[in-house]
């Protein structure tokens, strides 16, 4: 029996509540085929699109005096953990109960410690919410004082820091759950991001890096293996090139010269093959694989993994 941390990307989730139904009716599959062989899975998920549509619309009906104030960040965050995690929950639950197997599962609203003097918070990157022309985008960074930029030609949108992970405030639960033979669902979207001050912890708002959230779990919780999925079977160089080639095995010094040779995209394969590369070198495996290959990637037979 091994301890997995299952990060999930983007690809097994929707940008709908209908269409994340949907897709996740799927993703519980091959996640309980894992539990079926006898794993303890610890399930992280991404948030991207679903926290970036729940501060949209409280800002909308914030902005048509509905409601009496827009939601701050951290706690579109928050929202976004329990809605991801119901339709996770959800789906698993009765994937596990139509094989016959007998296993509570629970979202666990996860807050991120972070470190308030990182480097991220004076340079914010992480674009999240609506699309602005710049006159609107101006008025917005005026009244708010949020920062502004302008994303890939279509228009203005709001940027946050994405600070690294320093630790899981929640990770003693985690393990009572996964110990008591449950599943647990957890760090949704990265976490809630939080700074300790004067001995309290306080919200800030960004986004952690789901993939580096995952690392950092399965690292506090001992895990035997990190199993990041994705849309590909495996991690290739010279992607889309005549030269292309699929890694099998790729070693924690070769993963650093892929990096610096810029092989893989910022924001797409460079978080997953990084957060690999953080948990490999505490010895334990990484893994990066496709969702339906998942129990494939573990017996060896698909996907890529990073050692020390």
């Amino acid at each position: 029996m091994k301890k997995l941390v299952i990060a999930l990307g983007g690809n097994a989730l929707g940008n709908t509540p209908y269409e994340q139904l949907a897709l996740v009716t799927g993703t519980a599959q091959p996640i309980a085929d894992l539990i079926e062989a006898g794993n303890q899975v610890i399930i992280a998920h991404g948030n991207g699109p679903q926290v970036g549509m729940i501060n949209l619309a409280m800002s909308t009906a914030a902005n048509a005096k509905a409601i009496k104030s827009d939601m701050p960040f951290p706690e579109c965050g928050a929202m976004s953990q329990g809605y991801i995690g119901y339709h996770l929950q959800n789906s698993i639950q009765n994937e596990l109960k139509k094989r016959g197997i007998r296993k509570s599962v629970a979202t666990v609203v996860t807050q991120v410690l972070v470190n308030e003097q990182d480097p991220a918070f004076q340079h914010p990157t992480k674009p999240i919410g609506a699309f602005y022309s710049k006159e609107e985008a101006d008025k917005i960074a005026a009244e708010k004082g949020y920062t502004m930029v302008e994303d890939a030609g279509r228009g203005y949108r709001q940027v946050v820091p994405s600070p690294k992970p320093v630790d899981v405030v929640e990770k003693d639960m985690v393990n009572t759950l996964i110990d008591a033979g449950h599943v647990v669902i957890t760090v949704g979207g990265g976490g809630i991001p939080v700074i300790e001050k004067d001995g309290k912890l306080l919200g800030v708002p960004a986004v952690i890096d789901k993939d580096f959230a995952s690392a950092k779990l399965a690292e506090l919780v001992d895990a035997d293996a990190l199993v990041i999925l994705t849309a590909v079977d495996r991690v290739a160089i010279n992607w889309g090139k005549p030269d292309q080639k699929e890694l099998e095995v790729m070693t924690c010094e070769e993963a650093e010269r892929y990096c610096k040779e810029g092989h893989f995209a910022p924001g797409s394969m460079l978080p997953k093959v990084q957060a690999a590369m953080s948990f490999a070198r505490t010895g334990k495996e990484a893994i990066i694989a496709s969702l339906e290959n998942a129990a494939a990637a573990l017996r060896g037979e698909s996907g890529t993994k990073v050692i020390q």
